[in-house]
């Protein structure tokens, strides 16, 4: 018999548990770093299995039940009952987020903005014969902001620099150096839409979502040093293509859509113990 299939309705997978336990694993260091304990994590765990529950296993033209909601959690009714409806976190992006990412999303994407080989080009500050700083911060913001404002914001994330009355970019994806809001927000944002996509496909949802990875063991210092140049290099040029694309689109629509997405790049190394598989993985 599968060991990793259920023995009963109640019991879940073996494999899913283990998977859980390996996903939860980075978490809980992060979580011990920044004084996350168990007991606020616990509590947070209950809101968010009462929330899931009510909004995504609620049956047909039915009102959801606290005691379904216990039934399909195991959280206690007086907890469901304190929970429901409790206010949500808000998970709106920070500012800087915000703004950042949409300055440099048009800045590497729209025609104006780049030279004749899709390259961000360096911008004055303010021209009226020319592309601009300040054309750049208006085309994003759709609103009274102060131009100089903005600057010094992107100064202070090093995502411009200003040389000779030209603001020049620095970098062509938002990944801030400074600011532990901002990096927390990309961390919230991102590995939880990878997530969702893998439960997606293990769920057999229809068409499945791009979810690829490859993997190798075995391997020495330089050539993981090459291997994660060659992964930034090139995993830099499909996420510019998706972009001016998606730029395009989102233009086309007059931002009218009610779909969001969100594809994304990753590179992870690290010493292992024991000898581990020399593959590849899908």
């Amino acid at each position: 018999m599968d060991s990793n299939r259920e023995s009963s309705p109640g019991t879940p997978p073996k494999a899913l548990l283990a998977t859980v336990r390996r996903i939860l694993g980075p978490l809980v260091r992060l979580f011990i770093a920044r004084q996350v304990t168990f007991p606020q994590l616990a509590e947070l765990l209950k809101q968010v299995y009462v929330a899931e529950a009510e909004r995504e296993f609620a049956l047909d033209e039915k009102k959801q039940s606290a005691s379904r909601i216990h039934l399909l959690t195991g959280v206690h009714r007086k907890d469901v009952r304190r929970l429901r409806g409790a206010a949500v976190t808000d998970e709106a992006p920070p500012k800087t987020v915000s703004l950042a990412g949409q300055i440099i999303a048009r800045w590497t994407a729209d025609p104006r903005f780049v030279d004749e080989k899709k390259r961000p080009i360096p911008l004055p500050r303010q021209s009226d014969k020319e592309p601009c700083f300040e054309e750049l911060v208006q085309a994003v913001c759709k609103q009274d902001v102060r131009t100089r404002a903005v600057l010094e914001e992107l100064v202070r994330l090093r995502v411009v620099d200003v040389v000779g009355g030209e603001v020049r970019l620095l970098m062509e994806a938002f990944v801030p150096e400074k600011g532990l809001e901002e990096k927390i927000y990309y961390l919230g944002r991102n590995v939880a839409d990878h997530i969702a996509a893998a439960a997606n496909n293990v769920q057999g949802g229809e068409p499945p979502f791009p979810e690829r990875s490859v993997y190798y063991g075995g391997l020495s210092d330089d050539a993981v040093a090459e291997l994660k140049d060659m992964g930034t290099e090139s995993g830099m040029e499909v996420l510019q293509r998706v972009n001016r694309r998606a730029l395009e689109l989102k233009k086309s629509t007059k931002g009218k859509g009610r779909r969001r997405m969100n594809f994304g790049l990753y590179f992870f190394s690290e010493p292992v113990q024991d000898r581990e598989e020399d593959g590849h993985g899908a």
